[in-house]
């Protein structure tokens, strides 16, 4: 399991005064207001930072300034990085809720003809899409599928044991 998660993607400068905004990648984001630091990666550079203020103007967004970035220039180069925070400063899971990092990389195992189980690949990532979540997941024989993380296609989740379960292949046709 992963200590860190990317919990959000660095934007524009806000304002004159340093502030940048800050596009949380899941619905929560009172987490954010309890972080007094924040890891900045970009172009494979991490920095850590110290959080002087957050607020959230709107719900879709947060603005947040760090210690020594005082106006829009400096925060300028921080446009498109990466916000990672530790497995503790994330937001608290629900039941049936798992923290993409942890589906990253889990064994995607089918069931043929309604027994066998075989791995058919792995899952790479976890990406929004138009009408929710898709898994992608990259096949034993290299190619890329898309499918939609729903329990009709992924009757069992088991970050524990290394695999999620893939039911309705059709969907990778």
């Amino acid at each position: 399991m992963n200590d860190r998660f990317v919990s959000g993607i660095v934007g524009a400068p806000f304002g004159i005064n340093g502030f940048v905004k800050i596009k949380p990648l899941s619905g929560e984001t009172d987490h954010f207001f309890k972080l007094k630091e924040v890891i900045l990666r970009l172009n494979g550079l991490e920095k850590t930072m110290e959080i002087e203020e957050c607020s959230s103007p709107a719900s879709s967004v947060l603005l947040m300034r760090f210690k020594g970035y005082n106006n829009p220039e400096e925060v300028k180069s921080l446009n498109g990085a990466e916000l990672l925070i530790n497995r503790n400063d994330a937001a608290p899971l629900q039941p049936g809720e798992y923290y993409i990092e942890d589906l990253k990389g889990l064994k995607v195992i089918a069931i043929v003809d309604g027994a066998d189980k075989k791995v058919i690949g792995h899952i790479i990532s976890i990406i929004e899409g138009g009408g929710g979540e898709l898994a992608e997941i990259l096949l034993e024989k290299g190619e890329k599928k898309l499918v939609p993380f729903r329990k009709e296609f992924f009757p069992e989740i088991n970050p524990e044991k290394g695999h999620v379960i893939l039911e309705n292949l059709w969907i990778l046709e």
